[in-house]
């Protein structure tokens, strides 16, 4: 039987769809069937299915489950399966997501023709607004989200937020900090005029619909490598009809270009990675070898400096997870030394031509599954939906989640 009071839970979603028992099925045959692992047609609209709490995946057709407490009211009909592998694939979407979302202790409740989770960029990318919760970033940059997001400010003395119609200008407080501080500091100790801004992240983190990987977290923020104009840029300006970044790499190569790069677009990245709160930054190649090219009187922040592909526009900054944020993952800290010898030096190989050039195979969508469990409170908590088949609107396509379940407290006024 259900746990008490998961039922009178669910009822509170869909009344229509809980009946516990169903109707003319005893409560003992579907505990029967349980143990069996057997899922049971009770008539054309109603079925009952108790599957076990620990939830192990297998291969992309399988899943395996353990021990009874996930009991789902399915409007489709399911394939009588007779041993613990069950390889229907419309039934493994549903129920896996169950298990992994709430630990295999909770009800999922879904509509006619269930399909596998949706993809998290499409649940996150359509949230405007954050989740009123204390803040948290949960997960890590790739694979995350944020409870209790701010805004940076659109103008600041030394910063303006650009494509704000993208509304990416959210991130966690200690970001929002270290931005601010940034700004201040390059303007007044450094000689550059003031930060464009590019993307933080999304109300709520997570995925992205397009562009960037990480930034999930509330922890990344590009930063302009073109200087902040000493007036202040109108909405158009700032959206992607109005200004460019641009390029301070010479065209079609990996070395900057002295017309454009300055001594001062130099000491605006050591500014940057010069805070202790500073995990990396990411440039391009280029921007990395020529920054290992001055003679500084001290080179350890150039550790934090890493070269990437891409990244002659802006700059990529990253924080380390906030002191005390449970659930928050940092990435291993960079090689010891300033990473300006062999590493850097193998970005400039010219690629064996006797060598096949490898294509890279697409990146999977990430889930919601595959984020950390807060992330569907978050997403909850911000007024995303989450729903699988085909139907959008109603309630049975919600995820119900455990009162155990762990929340982020709520953020106190």
């Amino acid at each position: 039987m259900p746990a008490k009071g998961l039922s009178s839970e669910l009822a509170q979603a869909d009344p229509a769809m809980v009946r516990w028992p169903p109707p003319n099925r005893p409560a003992a045959d579907c505990n029967a069937g349980a143990s069996r692992h057997t899922a049971f047609e009770n008539d054309r609209q109603t079925k009952c299915l108790a599957v076990r709490s620990v939830c192990k995946l297998g291969d992309s057709h399988n899943w395996r489950a353990d021990s009874v407490t996930i009991y789902a009211m399915m409007n489709v009909k399911l394939i009588h399966s007779r041993g613990a592998v069950m390889p229907h694939r419309i039934l493994a979407s549903a129920l896996v997501v169950a298990c992994v979302v709430t630990g295999g202790a909770g009800l999922v409740s879904v509509d006619a023709n269930p399909a596998a989770a949706q993809a998290a960029k499409r649940m996150f990318g359509g949230v405007d607004q954050p989740a009123p919760l204390e803040s948290r970033a949960l997960g890590s940059y790739a694979r995350g989200c944020l409870a209790g997001g701010e805004a940076l400010p659109v103008d600041g003395p030394y910063w303006q937020a650009m494509r704000l119609e993208r509304n990416r200008n959210w991130g966690h407080p200690n970001l929002l900090a270290l931005l601010q501080r940034l700004a201040t500091d390059a303007a007044t100790l450094d000689g550059w005029p003031g930060l464009l801004v590019g993307d933080l992240a999304q109300p709520a983190g997570g995925p992205m619909l397009t562009g960037h990987n990480s930034h999930q977290i509330g922890l990344d923020a590009d930063i302009w490598l073109r200087p902040m104009p000493n007036r202040r840029l109108s909405y158009e300006e700032r959206s992607e009809r109005g200004w460019s970044a641009i390029s301070v790499l010479k065209k079609n190569t990996m070395e900057v270009d002295p017309s454009i790069w300055t001594l001062t677009h130099a000491r605006l990245i050591r500014r940057a990675a010069s805070y202790p709160q500073t995990a990396r930054i990411f440039v391009n190649p280029g921007i990395k070898r020529a920054l290992c090219n001055v003679n500084w009187d001290d080179r350890a922040w150039l550790r934090k400096v890493r070269p990437w592909g891409g990244h002659h526009y802006h700059f990529h900054i990253r924080i380390s997870c906030p002191a005390g944020s449970v659930g928050c993952k940092n990435q291993d800290p960079p090689p010891i030394g300033d990473g300006c010898g062999a590493e850097l030096d193998s970005w400039f190989k010219p690629p064996d031509p006797n060598q096949p050039r490898r294509r890279r195979a697409p990146r999977p969508e990430l889930t919601l599954a595959d984020l950390p469990r807060e992330c569907t409170q978050v997403l909850q908590a911000a007024g995303g939906r989450m729903t699988f088949g085909r139907s959008s609107q109603q309630d049975p396509g919600a995820i119900i989640l455990p009162n155990q379940a762990p929340l982020p407290p709520r953020r106190t006024q």
